[in-house]
């Protein structure tokens, strides 16, 4: 029989963390993979830009310690993660309050334990998340100051305390079988004092979703909750842009050809603006949800929380040391701001200070001078003479999860057409790991294990303009 044309195995189309991730699954696999990316860098919203030796994220999203993808994803094992300080600070009244850390007995779990999880939670019926990774101690609210606000009495701290533990130690198969409903309703149905819940808990989790109403599921909520009670909230060390980064130079040199704008596609090849037709075996969509739909007609698009986020230096350190603060009375524009540099130093040149702040919602003409008032009020010290290093609008940053939503969405469309990305999962990055994973089982087991594979050709010379 002739050897089929076609020029590699497998095409992705985006090298975000998605495809880059689940081309890392495929080259492992000894599956000839390109990955095709119209940008002139890789990374997709996880992109860092570099402003006069500051590292600015395009967006302001925390990880978590307790995200088992971050550790076990091949290709990610020379992450580093900073941590924020304990919890999180609350700013209310003008005072600052710590939801806290109280040391537990619960220690690590290697990075076997980890991908043991994983693939337990794979073969769950229930649509959701793997298990994640704890990590020594818990989160609990403890308070700063006597007064307890905004987390109420001091009965009322020991009731969250118990309830965020209670979270902690719960299996995900046990979150996923709750009845569904918004966050904000769930919230609301937890037993704890409204204060408890407008003052910490709605913040909280409006900044870790990036969703001031609360209008996701109460699903992947209480997974970012459970992630908050069970690890440490954390940067990676060089910007957002150190996952991609890694898990492309992870790859064989040569899969990643950026500068690459993909027009259509189809189960044995995707066209190209510059290059003309790539054959291959099988085509995998890894871009986001709306560049996705206008390669894959009928693919549903969700809607979107835009962020703006807000980046700021000065030369004095505000005195919050390396938290993650919020505004417990929602006061402004800022739902969450932080001393980055204080995190990771790597992201400042020596002797500056990097504030990075995160409204959910638009930009506006007045969206800079709005943010300095409320940065004045949230850290105590004039910001008059902070300098703007950047603002920077995602209107597509977070998709949104209302419910239902479906943990697990489809990733493979047809035989030799399969989709992956967050808005596949849950909306955030180990949600676009997750269905990378999926995706690249389900792309492994059609193709069959034992055939040859194909070397990946060159791409054909660009056309001339």
């Amino acid at each position: 029989m002739l050897e089929p044309t076609y020029q590699a195995d497998v095409v992705v189309v985006g090298a975000g963390v998605a495809g880059l991730s689940a081309a890392r699954r495929l080259t492992s696999a000894g599956v000839s993979t390109v990955v095709l990316e119209a940008a002139h860098q890789v990374g997709g919203r996880m992109a860092t830009e570099k402003v006069d030796g500051f590292r600015l994220d395009r967006l302001g999203r925390p990880l978590s310690t307790a995200c088992a993808e971050l550790h076990v994803t091949p290709g990610l094992e020379d992450l580093v993660l900073r941590p924020f300080a304990p919890g999180v600070l609350l700013h209310s009244d003008g005072r600052h309050h710590r939801a806290g850390w109280q040391p537990g007995n619960r220690r690590a779990r290697s990075a076997r334990g980890a991908l043991h999880a994983v693939r337990a939670l794979a073969s769950t019926p229930l649509p959701g998340p793997r298990r994640p990774a704890a990590v020594p101690g818990r989160q609990v609210s403890l308070p700063r100051h006597r007064g307890g606000a905004p987390l109420g009495t001091a009965l009322d701290q020991a009731r969250l305390g118990a309830a965020l533990n209670r979270l902690a130690g719960t299996s995900v198969e046990r979150l996923l079988a709750r009845p569904e409903t918004t966050a904000a309703e769930a919230l609301h149905g937890r037993g704890l004092p409204a204060r408890t819940v407008d003052g910490f808990l709605r913040p909280l989790l409006a900044a870790l979703l990036c969703d001031p109403e609360l209008t996701t599921s109460s699903r992947p909520a209480d997974l970012a909750l459970r992630d908050f009670a069970s690890g440490r909230l954390c940067l990676p060390e060089g910007g957002a842009e150190a996952l991609p980064q890694l898990l492309a130079r992870s790859l064989p040199p040569g899969t990643v050809r950026t500068g690459v704008r993909v027009t259509s596609v189809s189960t044995t090849s995707v066209t190209t603006a510059e290059h003309g037709e790539l054959r291959c075996a099988a085509v995998l969509v890894a871009t986001g949800a709306r560049d996705a739909a206008e390669l894959l007609p009928g693919l549903r698009v969700p809607d979107f929380h835009p962020v703006t986020v807000v980046h700021h230096t000065t030369d004095e350190s505000p005195a919050t040391d390396a938290s993650l603060l919020l505004d417990a009375d929602r006061g402004g524009p800022v739902a969450h701001t932080a001393v980055v540099s204080a995190v990771d130093p790597s992201r400042a040149p020596a002797g500056r200070t990097l504030v990075t702040s995160t409204v959910l919602g638009p930009a506006t003409a007045d969206t800079d001078t709005a943010v300095r008032a409320h940065l004045a009020r949230l850290y105590g010290v004039p910001t008059t003479r902070w300098e703007t290093l950047a603002v920077r609008h995602t209107a597509d940053a977070v998709p949104a999860m209302r419910p239902p939503h479906d943990l697990r969405r489809p990733v493979r469309l047809l035989a030799g057409l399969y989709v992956c990305g967050d808005h596949r999962d849950s909306g955030a990055v180990q949600g676009a790991l997750r269905s990378a994973d999926r995706a690249a089982t389900a792309l492994l087991t059609d193709l069959g294990v034992g055939r040859p594979m194909h070397t990946a050709d060159p791409l054909p010379t660009a056309r001339a303009a």
